[in-house]
Formats: C-alpha cells, sequence, structure tokens
C-alpha cells in the first residue's frame, strides 16, 4: 500500500461542524465517486489540542489519509486530475466550497506500523 496525507484548512466562515458535514455528505461521496484509485479514504478532524503540545495548535482542519495500491496509482489519479478538464472542474470546483484552498499540504509518507503491545503473562 502506499499512504498519502493532506493537512486541509476549512473555508473561512465555515464552522467546524458545517465543515464535517459537508465533507463527509458531499466532498467524501465525489471523491469516492471519480476517484477509483483510491482503496481507502479517511478523515481525521481535529477537535482539540493535545495535552502535551508545545505549540497553539496546528494550521489546519483535517487529515485525510489516502491509500493507494502503490505509488504508480497514486500518479495515476494526478494525472487523471491534470488531464481530464471535466473531473478537474468538479473536484476544484467541490474543493473550493470547502477548503482554504491557499494552504493544501499534501505529503507521500513512508508509514512504520507496530506490533501491538502483547499482554502481560503472569509468572509460572
Amino acid at each position: 500500500m502506499y499512504k498519502m496525507v493532506a493537512l486541509l484548512k476549512r473555508k473561512s466562515g465555515m464552522s467546524m461542524q458545517e465543515f464535517i458535514d459537508y465533507y463527509e455528505t458531499r466532498h467524501a461521496a465525489l471523491a469516492r465517486e471519480l476517484l477509483p484509485e483510491l482503496r481507502d479514504y479517511r478523515r481525521n478532524y481535529v477537535m482539540h489540542v493535545g495535552p502535551r503540545s508545545s505549540a497553539a495548535g496546528p494550521d489546519f482542519d483535517v487529515i485525510t489519509e489516502m491509500y493507494f495500491d502503490d505509488a504508480a496509482a497514486a500518479q495515476a489519479m494526478y494525472d487523471r486530475l491534470q488531464n481530464d478538464p471535466v473531473l478537474a472542474r468538479r473536484m476544484q470546483e467541490d474543493e473550493a466550497a470547502l477548503f482554504d484552498c491557499s494552504r493544501f499540504v499534501i505529503l507521500a509518507l513512508d508509514e512504520r506500523v507496530s506490533p501491538p503491545r502483547q499482554p502481560d503473562l503472569p509468572p509460572r
């Protein structure tokens, strides 16, 4: 699997609840319809800053996780977004209704997962 994340800021004047509602009911559905390369698509909304944070807070409202079969599938999706004017227009119009598009941050990641902690076994 190949993973990308997007750090996205909601459009000015939109409440967090309006942002979540729109993203979940409209934008996520549109992405799933138009972008078959997405194998898994997750949204993680920032609700508050954790107790160990040393900064006031992030400059984004959601961390969106996008999983693909491989890097070639992700590139194919971006190529289609660049080369298909109808697809590009539909996505760009919806993004403009939801996000502050001047603040997009999209990252390709090398995810590492630790095995789950094993329960302590009683002594023999």
